[in-house]
């Protein structure tokens, strides 16, 4: 993540909806990828000020009606003779099937957390050249998100589409699915005490599905003897037994020296979606710790030159959130099995983005 410019001189930053300092609206400028201050056109929509840009611009509907988004849409057609896409979504906005019910307070918050962490999520995926699995891609299956809460019967609110009351955070055949309660605070704190997790976060559980998402994208009938001498057999024991199993049983003993969490142990895809998820962690902390002048690691292929930044970072951060009384930014101990998992990975994201990178 880095920063950007607004006309008056400070600083943006990737959440910004509005410059600080000279109150100017922002946007994410589709054109030229940047937040940029945006410039009022008298036919309606807006300039994007940098001036090796310019281009023109509308707020994502879920921008202009509920604030609930940043990003712009590049005009089509002519504003004045009504011709303009004016109801558009961005795209990031575009990948949703079910945005949570607003008629419920708190869901406007909790909604605009959520598309803030999928924003970052999108952020990484572009920055690696990771396709999306939209149709002009030609990438199966299709990405599509739902944010969807436990029904409520005594308020007469819908139930889920599986007839039940609770809404599970999952990945099925491209579609995620996460519980608008995981954007409350005091409720995703504790779940992650009760569930003995070092992190819980509405971006890590976004990193962790696309995971499951790419698993079918990147390694399902194309790579699987591979993932399995490193993963484990994902056919054997099945899903729904390994499940049972670990909350009957728990993690093995040690588990530390060959998975990232506790959860990985559970099954084969479970590992591979919380190494991917890792994965992403790693981009992301060195992309912003590189633009940020807090690491001089350059553009380098070679995952060891990666870990090593990554590494130094984490330790110097982790030692900073000691001092504040904060968790770790980076628990995790990247032993020589985890670090084989992270290059298999590193591998295939390599193989489909054809050299792009990070």
């Amino acid at each position: 993540m880095r920063t950007y410019d607004c006309v008056c001189g400070n600083r943006l930053f990737f959440d910004n909806s509005q410059c600080l300092n000279c109150e100017r609206e922002v946007g994410w400028c589709p054109a030229c990828a940047r937040i940029a201050a945006l410039e009022p056109l008298d036919e309606g929509g807006y300039r994007c000020t940098y001036e090796d840009c310019g281009a023109a611009l509308l707020k994502c509907l879920n921008y202009s009606e509920h604030q609930v988004c940043n990003r712009m849409v590049a005009m089509q057609g002519d504003i004045a003779e009504g011709e303009g896409e004016a109801s558009a979504l961005c795209d990031c906005c575009r990948y949703n099937d079910v945005v949570p019910d607003l008629s419920i307070p708190g869901h406007l918050e909790r909604w605009a957390a959520l598309e803030a962490a999928k924003r970052r999520l999108f952020y990484t995926l572009d920055l690696l050249g990771l396709p999306h699995g939209t149709p002009d891609e030609g990438v199966e299956p299709p990405l599509s998100f739902s944010f969807m809460a436990d029904a409520m019967p005594d308020a007469g609110l819908w139930r889920t589409t599986a007839g039940t009351d609770k809404v599970y955070t999952g990945h099925a055949e491209g579609h995620i699915t996460i519980n608008v309660k995981e954007a409350d605070d005091v409720e995703r704190e504790r779940l992650r005490i009760d569930m003995n997790e070092s992190h819980r976060t509405l971006i890590g559980h976004f990193r962790h599905e696309i995971g499951h998402y790419y698993w079918d994208v990147l390694v399902k009938g194309r790579d699987e003897e591979n993932s399995r001498r490193l993963f484990g057999d994902h056919d054997n024991p099945t899903y729904s037994e390994a499940l049972e199993r670990y909350y009957d049983q728990g993690p093995p003993e040690n588990w530390q020296e060959r998975f990232v969490s506790a959860y990985a142990t559970m099954h084969p895809w479970e590992d591979f979606a919380e190494t991917f998820a890792f994965y992403l962690d790693i981009v992301s902390v060195i992309d912003t710790a590189r633009n940020l002048g807090l690491s001089r690691v350059e553009h380098d292929d070679r995952l060891a030159s990666v870990l090593s930044a990554f590494q130094q970072v984490g330790l110097a951060v982790n030692e900073l959130n000691r001092d504040m009384g904060l968790t770790d930014l980076v628990p995790e101990v990247i032993t020589p099995a985890i670090r084989d998992k992270l290059e298999y990975i590193h591998g295939v994201i390599r193989a489909c983005t054809k050299g792009k990178h990070q």
